[in-house]
């Protein structure tokens, strides 16, 4: 069995490895990576593992915008110091979450349970495992938002928005039709509903639509310039830290 750890505690990473090899001797730890980007990078160039460590507090930011990045197909043990994530954890191949301090029961609970589900799918038919997938898929996101202007509530699809972004404190949509209407959900509230395929969170002022988007280009200091194929108000910049993250998602759709 192939086995990647993610996880940007050093000591608890070797001590995890560890671990793993005493209670599965025969397992092979491919690498111990720290950060989101190293994650996104390895996944990009790699073939997949076996199964998944992951820690959900990585060095530069939570382990799910590497989901939002890279397709994902193994099953992945989410080791973490924090309850507040079970349900992400559990909506991105999630088969086990162990809560930090963890014990060598702890991992010996969390093979067994994905020994269990690879025993499922191998003794369960294709059709019948469509539908479970079916019954489980995580929804696609939002698919429109209802809005107030002139006296009437109008129904805007989210295909319709080329981004999101906050003017004078407020969050207002712009369509392609280059019409703006202010809505009350924070940026951070609309981004959970998205589609993450569909929507990035370029910087903490815009949400971007990918087909929004024209091109991109280098920019000082590292950062990436997006030009979108209507006008923004301002210069759509992506710094450095994630640019990776946001050309793997422009990459993998």
């Amino acid at each position: 069995m192939n086995i990647l750890i993610i996880e940007d505690e050093i000591k608890a990473a070797a001590s995890l490895a560890t671990m793993i090899t005493k209670i599965r001797p025969e397992a092979q730890i491919l690498s111990k990576l720290q950060s989101v980007s190293s994650s996104i990078k390895y996944l990009s160039e790699n073939e997949q593992p076996d199964l998944i460590f992951m820690d959900i507090q990585l060095s530069d930011g939570l382990c799910f915008n590497i989901f939002k990045a890279v397709k994902i197909s193994c099953p992945v043990v989410f080791c973490t110091a924090f309850e507040d994530y079970t349900l992400d954890a559990f909506k991105a191949n999630g088969v086990d979450y162990v809560l930090k301090p963890f014990s060598k029961d702890d991992i010996v609970n969390a093979f067994k349970k994905v020994d269990e589900l690879k025993n499922f799918f191998q003794q369960h038919t294709l059709p019948q495992l469509n539908d479970l997938l079916a019954k489980v898929a995580p929804p696609a996101g939002k698919k429109n938002f209802l809005v107030f202007r002139n006296n009437k509530y109008v129904n805007i699809s989210t295909d319709a928005i080329a981004f999101f972004y906050i003017k004078h404190e407020a969050t207002v949509i712009k369509t392609f039709e280059q019409e703006e209407y202010m809505i009350n959900q924070s940026l951070d509230q609309i981004h959970a509903m998205l589609s993450p395929e569909q929507f990035f969170r370029l910087n903490r002022q815009y949400l971007v639509n990918f087909k929004a988007i024209k091109d991109v280009e280098h920019y000082f200091a590292r950062k990436m310039l997006v030009n979108l194929v209507i006008p923004s108000p301002e210069k759509l910049l992506v710094n450095k830290e994630k640019v990776q993250i946001f050309l793997s998602w422009l990459e993998n759709r």
